[in-house]
């Protein structure tokens, strides 16, 4: 379970700067940084609760944005696109996917709900077996 965490986290941090590059291509830099990252861990409740439709759709955009990050085949200057089209993918935007994210390291029931989804996914897939819960 804490391999699927650390997959989830590291697809998180790896797509957090990918998808705000994407988002910043259409909007203008806030003007003080230190203002928006004093509000950025107020994203995900600004947006409402994550709800169970929601963890689903981290999960496989973390699961499949990891894939990327980790691809030696895809040039670093194209993954940013791929990952940002993997959460849309999902059915999350860039910036749901990174609220998400932010709050999961914050929120440990969400963090363990997100887990629980991933895992579930990949021993779906053949990937590994999902975690017994005690």
């Amino acid at each position: 379970m804490k391999l699927i965490g650390t997959i989830l986290a590291g697809a998180t941090l790896a797509f957090a700067p990918a998808a705000l590059a994407q988002t910043t291509q259409s909007s203008p830099a806030p003007a003080t940084p230190d203002a928006s990252a004093q509000t950025t861990p107020a994203a995900p409740q600004a947006n409402g609760p994550v709800t169970d439709a929601e963890v689903d759709q981290f999960a496989t955009a973390a699961l499949e944005v990891e894939k990327i990050r980790k691809d030696t085949a895809t040039p670093e200057a194209d993954k940013g696109a791929k990952m940002a089209a993997a959460a849309t993918g999902a059915g999350l935007t860039a910036e749901r996917f990174n609220a998400i994210g932010q709050a999961m390291q914050n929120d440990p029931t969400l963090n363990k709900r997100i887990q629980m989804a991933a895992s579930a996914k990949l021993a779906a897939s053949g990937g590994a077996p999902a975690a017994k819960q005690p």
